[in-house]
């Protein structure tokens, strides 16, 4: 049977001499494994179809496991994503992400313009940590784990402090606190930010600018909510969390010869 996808590459490995198989997240399929042929040769007409975030469509015959890729165009080659490390770094982070979360043909068109979103708002140059968080509680929406930010998960008390307990996925207030030790309390700017966050679309992310102090509290929220109900053993997110330890440390250190 042939079929017609609006896809974005969320895997993609060598096969055979000059062949891809690739993992595309579709609008409407969910998640399909598709071989592109020839794909690694230098002259093939096929071979920018492969590459990792590429957002096209694809045209591909299946009967049954993979598919085999006829034609496809592309929409946006997202060609800047493989171009700067922490682009890679982070896009890498999102893909692999979304592979490992969702199933097998598991439509879901939301999650699909979602990571188009998150995508474009990498490419586009918006802040790429903010970027990513956002698609974190996205992930976590789906996976059916989504966080509760507005009111104390116990006793559903709405004012006054907040502290974040990953353990009972969302927040508990002064009174509550107890029953999670390892709680912490949020400052006012990560709580406003993670209500906005738990409602807001990626496709309305405008420019925005979080202070440091926030930004690194807001990753603490969703590294805990990720690994309490994600758990999963991702490369990328490993290879994110060199960047940061790279970027962190002094200069004279790096230049430190051994």
């Amino acid at each position: 049977m042939q079929y017609r996808v609006e896809g974005i590459i969320i895997r993609s490995m060598d096969y055979g001499e000059g062949n891809k198989i690739v993992t595309l997240l579709t609008s409407t399929h969910g998640k399909v494994g598709i071989i592109i042929r020839g794909a690694k040769k230098i002259k093939s007409r096929h071979g920018s179809l492969a590459h990792l975030f590429t957002h096209g469509e694809y045209i591909f015959f299946r009967n049954s496991g993979l598919g085999t890729l006829t034609h496809g165009e592309i929409i946006e080659s997202h060609h800047v994503l493989r171009e700067q490390l922490e682009l890679v770094a982070y896009a890498s982070y999102a893909a692999e992400l979304t592979d490992r979360v969702l199933h097998e043909d598991e439509a879901s068109g939301y999650i699909f313009e979602q990571l188009k979103a998150c995508l474009t708002a990498l490419s586009e140059g918006k802040d790429p940590e903010i970027t990513i968080q956002l698609y974190e509680i996205k992930m976590l929406q789906t996976a059916g784990y989504a966080p509760e930010f507005d009111a104390c998960t116990v006793c559903e008390n709405a004012a006054g402090s907040m502290w974040l307990s990953a353990r009972s996925g969302g927040v508990l207030c002064s009174r509550c606190k107890h029953r999670d030790p390892s709680a912490f309390e949020l400052s006012d700017g990560a709580l406003k930010l993670l209500r906005v966050f738990r409602r807001m679309d990626l496709r309305r992310l405008g420019s925005i600018q979080v202070k440091d102090e926030t930004k690194k509290q807001l990753k603490q929220v969703m590294r805990q909510l990720m690994d309490a109900h994600i758990g999963l053993p991702l490369k990328s997110r490993a290879f994110l969390d060199q960047l940061d330890k790279y970027a962190s440390t002094p200069l004279i250190e790096r230049e430190k010869p051994e």
